[in-house]
């Protein structure tokens, strides 16, 4: 089946077209721009948003020579949400971002309620997740418009449903781990009435039919983007792990079909339901600014493109004692400070740009091999290999010190279209109803894989090092 599989991200909406056996056809990317203030707002306007959907997906479908679709899958960025009018689709302001932390002040709202929705949703009481935006933005625009995340406006506008997928309703702080569907008491502690709320359906079941891009094509797989690129990079069985370095860094580790409970500092949510399968699970870690922080770097200028990171990282002998902690938007997994900031330390005279990228390199995977650290203790035994995506594993220094930090294999998947292959899965198995026991998304083998060139007791000690300036910027 050839499926058009639209991945719409933090800053951009990528649209590949997805042949029969798996091989990508073709692929376009539309540019999203994000406004953030000093005071932690983090927005983007939602008619752009829709924008680079349509381009996007219209730009491949043409570099595709206009295929025959049978199915169309949409992943989305999960904890960005929206106000809109249900009945012209029309938005009403701008998306609050996952990054946003204004809601922080409904966290501290409903604080004494936060064992409670960890133990049954699974998930942390923090302004990243969604219902504290979702109540942050009611105050705001009052009680007319409808508020969700903005894949419910999107499969709104693409085909009528009004619906979210098991995996992003995950991250709302109001879905009842164990049975997948919305909490009457979380809702409760919120104040916001469940009747509101899209319908929970799985991430590969038929929702509607699109006619945006011509003909009408069914709309059959929906996931929250990292629950997507688990699928695609197979890690299906309990202990499998991947991370993706994007705007953020995300490690996601399956738990086959038994919800986690972290007592790590981790997530637990639902990862995908197909057809009449149980539901099955991961936990999530999360490091908020990796890609951001690359681009602040940028914007500083102490690097001028992502390619720096091995041309000037690279050219030193580590970071002179150096550390980077790239807390620019707060602390997430383990700890969830909000309220940290990122800092340098250890700067002399004889420091160079090189040791500052080499350290921002080196913080970035610390905070990785400390969240898959955390799985591994939840788990009950130790993560033995991590499966990689994203932009910034084209940086080699980044692998190998990921890799050095983590005391395992790092293995580069060999497409940067995860996220995309994935949801075109599910819609693959979507269309198909009735054979959910086929695989879905194609085998592959790692293009890369990276082995640890240190020892256990200088990863040890490096990572120790790193969380002492961590623990000093958490109270500034």
């Amino acid at each position: 089946m050839t499926v058009l599989a639209i991945d719409q991200g933090t800053s951009a909406t990528k649209a590949v077209v997805v042949a029969p056996d798996g091989a990508v056809l073709s692929l376009a990317e539309v540019s999203i721009h994000v406004e953030v203030t000093s005071d932690g707002a983090v927005e983007l306007d939602p008619e752009e948003l829709w924008s680079s959907v349509l381009a996007a997906g219209t730009q491949a479908l043409a570099a595709a020579g206009q295929p025959t679709l049978s199915a169309i899958g949409l992943a989305n960025q999960g904890e960005t949400v929206m106000a809109w009018d249900r009945s012209t689709g029309l938005p009403k302001g701008p998306a609050i971002v996952w990054q946003d932390r204004r809601a922080e002040v409904i966290c501290d709202r409903v604080r004494r309620h936060a064992d409670f929705l960890s133990e049954h949703t699974g998930l942390q009481l923090d302004p990243y997740f969604v219902a504290p935006k979702l109540v942050w933005l009611r105050e705001q625009v009052g009680d007319g418009p409808t508020i969700t995340t903005t894949d419910a406006w999107m499969l709104h506008r693409l085909c009528g449903a009004f619906a979210t997928d098991v995996a992003t309703a995950g991250r709302s702080l109001l879905l009842d781990l164990e049975t997948a569907e919305w909490s009457d008491r979380a809702c409760e502690i919120f104040g916001i009435d469940p009747a509101t709320l899209p319908t929970v359906v799985g991430n590969a079941e038929p929702l509607g039919d699109c006619a945006v891009f011509g003909g009408s094509v069914p709309v059959t797989g929906t996931c929250v983007d990292q629950q997507a690129a688990l699928f695609a990079e197979h890690c299906r069985d309990a202990g499998e792990a991947k991370c993706t370095y994007g705007t953020g860094a995300f490690m996601l580790a399956c738990t086959g079909d038994r919800p986690t409970r972290s007592t790590n500092g981790l997530v637990g949510c639902p990862a995908w339901r197909i057809g009449t399968q149980p539901t099955t699970y991961c936990l999530d870690g999360q490091v908020y600014t990796v890609g951001a922080a690359v681009t602040w770097l940028m914007e500083m200028g102490i690097m001028s493109e992502p390619a720096d990171l091995d041309r000037l990282g690279g050219a030193v002998d580590g970071s002179a004692g150096v550390t980077f902690v790239p807390a620019l938007a707060g602390l997430a997994a383990p700890y969830w400070k909000p309220q940290a900031k990122a800092a340098f330390s250890g700067l002399t005279l004889g420091t160079e740009r090189g040791h500052l990228v080499r350290a921002a390199i080196e913080g970035i995977a610390a905070q990785v091999a400390l969240l898959a650290q955390a799985a591994g203790r939840d788990l009950g035994a130790p993560l033995t290999r991590l499966r990689v995506d994203g932009g910034l594993t084209r940086s080699r220094v980044l692998l190998q010190t990921q890799a050095d930090l983590l005391q395992a294999p790092v293995e580069v998947y060999p497409s940067p279209h995860a996220t995309a292959l994935g949801v075109a899965a599910f819609a693959d198995l979507g269309a198909n109803v009735g054979s959910h026991d086929q695989v879905g998304a194609a085998a592959w083998h790692p293009d890369v894989v990276v082995e640890p060139r240190i020892g256990a007791d200088e990863a040890a000690e490096r990572l120790a090092a790193w969380q002492r300036v961590a623990a000093a910027t958490m109270d500034l």
